[in-house]
């Protein structure tokens, strides 16, 4: 204790760098925001003890812009007007290419997938501009749906764009679709926040 009370300040300025870097290691960009907000809050602190003011200055405008970036990934998060959801054909190349980029980190949260297109398939790709953010695959028998694929790139890891599939009116149910169930042991499952029941190992939805 003796040590830290010593060098608290260096600590302080160590620490905060470091986090500093460590946030812009980040994949998802709502984390990479809230660190490196953190890491500018530090650095404020450090700075201002040893009254280098132009480097609270420059910190400052940066937890401000963090800040402003912070707010409007959290207003978008559950907007339906900041994502796009397009149908594709199961056999869509760009639908394969998307898959074969990400099929490494597919693999880790989806362990036995396998894409193997078919006429009972439905397949969409969330947007957010130009950007593909998400990939839900399902497969139709009657009038359940089972989900076959609900992913998200690492950017919008933080964000469930595939909530706009089970939230956007119609989508499923001009289909036919009055069910859906996801496969047992999906790793990371967000469904219990979006009116999913846990049945067994698996969640549903009716529709």
């Amino acid at each position: 204790m003796t040590w830290l009370a010593d060098h608290w300040l260096d600590v302080l300025g160590w620490g905060g760098s470091a986090l500093l870097v460590y946030s812009l290691l980040q994949a998802s960009v709502l984390r990479l925001r809230v660190l490196n907000a953190v890491a500018c809050v530090i650095l404020i602190v450090f700075n201002a003890v040893l009254e280098v003011w132009p480097m609270v200055g420059m910190n400052t405008v940066l937890v401000a812009i963090n800040l402003w970036f912070i707010v409007q990934l959290l207003r978008a998060r559950h907007d339906e007007s900041a994502f796009d959801v397009l149908e594709v054909a199961p056999a869509d190349e760009y639908l394969r290419h998307t898959l074969r980029v990400h099929g490494a980190d597919i693999l880790k949260f989806n362990p036995d997938f396998v894409h193997d297109p078919s006429a009972d398939q439905e397949s969409f790709l969330i947007q957010k501009g130009d950007e593909t953010v998400g990939v839900v695959l399902l497969r139709k028998e009657g009038d359940t749906a089972e989900v076959l694929l609900d992913y998200v790139t690492p950017r919008y890891r933080d964000f469930s764009p595939g909530e706009f599939v089970w939230r956007r009116s119609g989508l499923l149910t001009d289909r036919g679709i009055r069910r859906v169930v996801t496969p047992p042991g999906m790793v990371g499952a967000y469904y219990d926040r979006l009116g999913f029941r846990r049945e067994g190992e698996s969640y549903v939805l009716e529709l």
